[in-house]
């Protein structure tokens, strides 16, 4: 069974605690702060692998977290950082990272931070000045992004078999390849893509068999949007249609059926080249296959060949395979080409979303008020609020960044009770 879609929890990894240390030896009178800084946490990190196929990996285990960064030391000891943890996925996997940015991995070894490890705290030493020149606190580290991300794989094929249920494609891929479908005579026999490779002694071509489309398919129905997606990424479109279908359906209809739905789910899924191959032309006379062959090459003219197949006979399976190798360029498509560009630019320029910088103040209750925002959280989640020293410091920055300014101007007295990131605490500014 191919697993093209997975859906997993990744952590980064904690950042490690700045030391709270003086120096003490021999003959060194007032040896002042010695604190090392608390190392990053890792990231967690997804990386192309060539060797893997599906997400199936994914379905034995959902839970990644990177290792945590080491705690700083005495005598200027920084902590090491934690490792990041590399996760490997097949070409053509898409994902969301939890700060919004989608990433395509489609070149092998191309990397993609899906969880940022938090930063490390400082130690004491840092802290140190002409004014405050023994500090009796350290910062704490901040922990790393964590949340549920979704894995979707794209299959990475040059032409890809699309028709209705039972139009034949099943048959055509084993045919031309050593693919082993289901075969059978009732629809949605496939009920995952299926991949096949046609070789020519030169060079070769991945065929992908995508599992029947049926009328509102773009819109979910049938297989739907899990195997459309599948179609993105080829070269090629090879359009089987039944030229006697089981139902006694119009075939004509059932091509427009399905183009119509092609072209809902992705526009430029009408600009890929195509081939129409009439299939079970051993089920009709040769005088009505020719008569459809001839109707449909003066339907869609000259820039789209119709060939007539038959998977039993083997009728037309040759010169399908010729005008594959034909059409199918011997370059790598355009998109991998620049998403290799896009991994060039990478390695010199980054760029990420800015940090929040502003806050919220609200009065709560008689003399309780509540602050909140990514930056006067970060700042108290790195304080112990119980260290004199620490509370001092964390007085003095809240001046700074404006937060006991808008305090005031909300009505805030000394002596009030504050809450920020969950935690209360009295401030008295004075």
């Amino acid at each position: 069974m191919l697993y093209d879609k997975a859906r997993i929890f990744v952590q980064g990894g904690h950042g490690g605690n700045g030391s709270l240390s003086f120096r003490r030896e021999a003959h060194v009178p007032r040896g002042g702060p010695d604190g090392g800084d608390g190392g990053h946490g890792g990231d967690v990190v997804l990386v192309c692998d060539d060797s893997l196929r599906d997400l199936q990996s994914f379905k034995r285990r959902a839970h990644y977290k990177a290792p945590r960064g080491r705690h700083g030391e005495g005598a200027q000891r920084h902590g090491a950082d934690g490792e990041d943890l590399v996760v490997r996925v097949p070409p053509g996997t898409e994902v969301v990272a939890l700060d919004g940015a989608l990433h395509d991995l489609v070149i092998p070894g191309r990397r993609a931070t899906v969880a940022r490890g938090g930063t490390g705290g400082r130690g004491n030493r840092r802290f140190a000045g002409p004014v405050h020149q023994a500090p009796r606190f350290a910062e704490r580290g901040l922990p790393g992004e964590e949340g549920w991300i979704d894995l979707r794989l794209k299959l990475l094929a040059d032409v890809g078999l699309v028709g209705l249920p039972n139009a034949g494609k099943s048959s055509l891929i084993a045919r031309m390849t050593r693919a082993a479908p289901k075969i059978a005579d009732y629809p949605f026999t496939t009920l995952e893509p299926v991949l096949g490779t046609l070789d020519n002694g030169e060079r070769q071509l991945v065929l992908a068999d995508i599992p029947g489309l049926i009328e509102g398919a773009s819109q979910g129905a049938g297989l739907g949007h899990d195997f459309l997606a599948h179609v993105e990424r080829t070269r090629l479109l090879v359009h089987v249609l039944d030229l006697a279908p089981l139902d006694g359906s119009d075939p004509v209809a059932n091509f427009a059926t399905i183009e119509r739905e092609l072209r809902a789910h992705d526009e430029r899924l009408v600009a890929l080249p195509r081939i129409l191959a009439l299939s079970k032309a051993d089920l009709v006379s040769v005088d009505a296959a020719q008569d459809a062959s001839a109707g449909w090459r003066e339907r869609l003219g000259l820039q789209v060949p119709v060939l007539l197949t038959s998977s039993a006979t083997g009728r037309g399976l040759d010169e399908l395979g010729r005008e594959l190798f034909r059409r199918v360029p011997v370059a790598a498509p355009a998109p991998r080409e620049a998403l290799g560009a896009e991994e060039d630019l990478a390695e010199h320029r980054v760029f990420r979303p800015g940090a929040a910088r502003g806050f919220r103040v609200e009065r709560v209750a008689q003399g309780a008020y509540r602050v909140t925002g990514e930056p006067v959280e970060r700042l108290i989640a790195r304080h112990d609020l119980d260290n004199e020293d620490a509370l001092v410091h964390v007085e003095r920055r809240l001046h700074r960044m404006g937060v006991v300014r808008a305090l005031e101007a909300a009505g805030f007295e000394p002596g009030d009770d504050v809450e920020i990131g969950g935690v209360v605490f009295e401030l008295d500014p004075s």
